[in-house]
């Protein structure tokens, strides 16, 4: 069992950057984050795997977002600079033991999420 708690959302003004912690609880496992806008499919955006030696990105955030991993203190984060009102969204992290990628289907645990809002 893996517990995930995200903390560091909130109000941010565009061009802003914003770093998301997603801290897990038991073994390590690849993590993923992804985001959410209401009424919307969620999109994965980010993974990295349980050792913090590879990671990967969806196309539409290359650049922009980072995520990295402090395998002691089994926390993830997930930098995101030059924040744009698009991306106002629920993001959320989620445990694999298969995968860091975009098969959101092998995700087993999920964090509660976590709103951003940016004001333009």
């Amino acid at each position: 069992q893996v517990h995930l708690v995200e903390s560091g959302g909130g109000l941010v003004q565009a061009g802003d950057s914003l770093r998301l912690s997603c801290v897990a609880s038991g073994r390590a496992y690849h993590v993923g984050w992804f985001r959410q806008a209401p009424d919307k499919e969620r999109e994965f955006v980010a993974g990295i795997t349980s050792t913090g030696s590879q990671s990967f990105y969806a196309d539409s955030v290359k650049g922009r977002f980072t995520i990295s991993r402090d395998t002691a203190k089994n926390t993830i984060f997930l930098q995101i600079d030059s924040l744009k009102p698009d991306d106002k969204d629920i993001y959320s992290c989620a445990a694999s033991k298969v995968t860091w990628k975009d098969n959101r289907h092998h995700y087993e645990y999920w964090g509660q999420g976590i709103q951003v809002t940016v004001s333009s």
